[in-house]
């Protein structure tokens, strides 16, 4: 089941892959001869584009199916525990110290933000390395909140009414105006936070039995632990520094693809990952389609609208069927 569940995932990811290099306000007909800039279009704008909403919307998935699993709980999202908001305060203050006349260069802001995530990776690591899912948890919360204040100073004291713009316009999240630099940051990323999910698959099946038979069957915590906070730094923190501040991927898809699979977080987490490049692809598409005065609809707030109901349309049914904090 989950190879045929894979196999449909990747058809509509070719599909929208295809589709998403013909649609926007200039569109492609793939059955007549191409016209003058065409080739510009679907090589330099729309195709790293293409890309990097799959890397992007991959790394998201996965890290939201295993993040719903080791805390046991499906209303876990990759983006609470404090790694997305240090990686977008590396970001705002490097548009920040740009703001102020510092020339930092075109590679600063991706650095600035992997800077952020690395920093709360370790954080991350040294307060919660001893305990269990609960402490980790309250950890990344803290994390979230401190890196929140600290951007919410730094937007504050932006020297301009530019670069207070610039600063909230990124933090919207968007795929918009990148290139192939972005693609080659996000691709090792991503790659590197799959192959840690990977990794950690087999102990985290386990810890759904609990915590207590995972350690009988030799799930080594301290490493499990430390194989999620690497894959979701490397998958969010890399996202942040492309993208910007993009929500709910994480959230959606594992619960949209579990009832397809057989329950196991390891048999979930690729199936996460390919859905999670396709809602971001057609998502993307979809902004570039519908017509604003002053651009086109952020990605960041795309998302955020069509994930915040399903978020209350979640809790309200675990309020009906009696929700107890467990794995589901």
């Amino acid at each position: 089941m989950m190879s045929r569940l894979n196999l449909w995932l990747l058809l509509a990811l070719a599909l929208a892959f295809a589709a998403s290099l013909l649609a926007g306000r200039v569109w492609i007909d793939p059955f007549v001869p191409p016209f003058a800039g065409a080739e510009l279009i679907l090589i330099d704008l729309r195709l790293p584009r293409a890309c990097l909403a799959v890397l992007v919307g991959a790394g998201l998935g996965s890290a939201g199916a295993a993040m719903q699993a080791y805390l046991r709980n499906p209303l876990a999202d990759p983006g609470l525990f404090g790694i997305a908001p240090s990686a977008a305060l590396g970001a705002v203050l490097s548009l920040w110290l740009g703001a102020y006349g510092l020339k930092l260069g075109a590679w600063a802001l991706p650095l600035f933000a992997l800077l952020g995530a690395g920093g709360a990776m370790a954080l991350l690591g040294l307060i919660a390395a001893r305990g269990g899912a609960a402490l980790f948890t309250l950890a990344g919360m803290m994390i979230a909140s401190l890196s929140g204040a600290l951007m919410s100073l730094a937007i504050s004291l932006a020297p301009s009414p530019f670069a207070l713009s610039e600063i909230v316009v990124w933090l919207m999240g968007a795929l918009a105006d990148r290139s192939w630099s972005e693609v080659w940051v996000a691709l090792p990323l991503t790659l590197a936070g799959l192959g840690a999910f990977w990794l950690a698959a087999p102990a985290l099946d386990a810890l759904t039995l609990g915590e207590a038979t995972a350690r009988s069957l030799g799930v080594d915590p301290r490493r499990l632990q430390m194989l999620l906070i690497l894959g979701v730094g490397c998958t969010v923190g890399g996202s942040v520094a492309v993208a910007g501040v993009i929500g709910f991927v994480g959230l959606v898809v594992p619960h949209l693809l579990r009832p397809l699979t057989d329950k196991r977080p390891s048999s979930l987490i690729l199936p996460s990952a390919l859905g999670g490049g396709l809602l971001l692809l057609l998502a993307d598409s979809l902004c570039r389609l519908i017509p604003l005065a002053g651009g086109e609809l952020r990605l960041g707030i795309a998302l955020s609208l069509l994930g915040a109901p399903f978020f209350l349309a979640l809790l309200w049914r675990m309020r009906r069927e009696g929700f107890r904090g467990g794995w589901a």
